[in-house]
């Protein structure tokens, strides 16, 4: 195994094109579908970043920008964006091709936490990333900001820390009627 490898040694891109049997009521994409994709790339990224069997940890909040037509071509990219002790943040951006006018549009982008795994689950050592450009610090540092926030806010709202008297004002503010007993 590689002590270091380049996000570009990792880098994949899926197209495929959107069917009838991927669509919602609403005769769009279903958000399942895409997340389903994402999942399998981000997956494929990790997996040939760490030269392992990965699983998804976590994955950072996904908004869905545009909808996707069914006919459309949708690409996802994956590209290794941190690399941790055992873990890795895939970043994977998806984007729709209107086949006819060749209009191009951003859908969503998310970050996947990835972990390698041995043969018996347990968490396994990753190459270290890296960078070249400037593109690759600041996602690295994004990635790692990122880790950092979820951490405090996760810690920050467990019950042990929680002190639930100090919010009642703040969330008196919102669509909620606070009866305590």
């Amino acid at each position: 195994m590689d002590e270091f490898k380049t996000a570009r040694e990792s880098r994949l891109s899926i197209t495929e094109l959107m069917l009838p049997s991927h669509s919602n009521f609403g005769g769009k994409i279903h958000g399942g579908h895409i997340l389903s994709l994402m999942d399998q790339i981000a997956f494929a990224c990790a997996s040939k970043h760490s030269q392992k069997y990965c699983v998804t940890a976590s994955v950072n909040r996904v908004d869905f920008l545009q909808p996707v037509e069914v006919g459309e071509l949708l690409t996802l990219k994956a590209s290794v964006n941190y690399t941790g002790r055992t873990s890795m943040v895939v970043g994977v951006r998806v984007e729709s091709e209107n086949i006819t006018t060749g209009k191009k549009k951003h859908c969503n982008s998310s970050y996947f936490t990835m972990v390698a795994k041995d043969s018996d689950g347990k968490s396994m050592k990753v190459p270290g990333l890296l960078v070249e450009d400037h593109q690759g610090i600041r996602r690295f540092a994004r990635s790692k900001f990122r880790k950092e926030a979820a951490f405090k806010r996760d810690t920050q709202f467990e019950a042990k820390n929680f002190d639930a008297e100090s919010y009642i004002a703040f969330l008196n503010k919102e669509n909620i009627k606070i009866i305590l007993k």
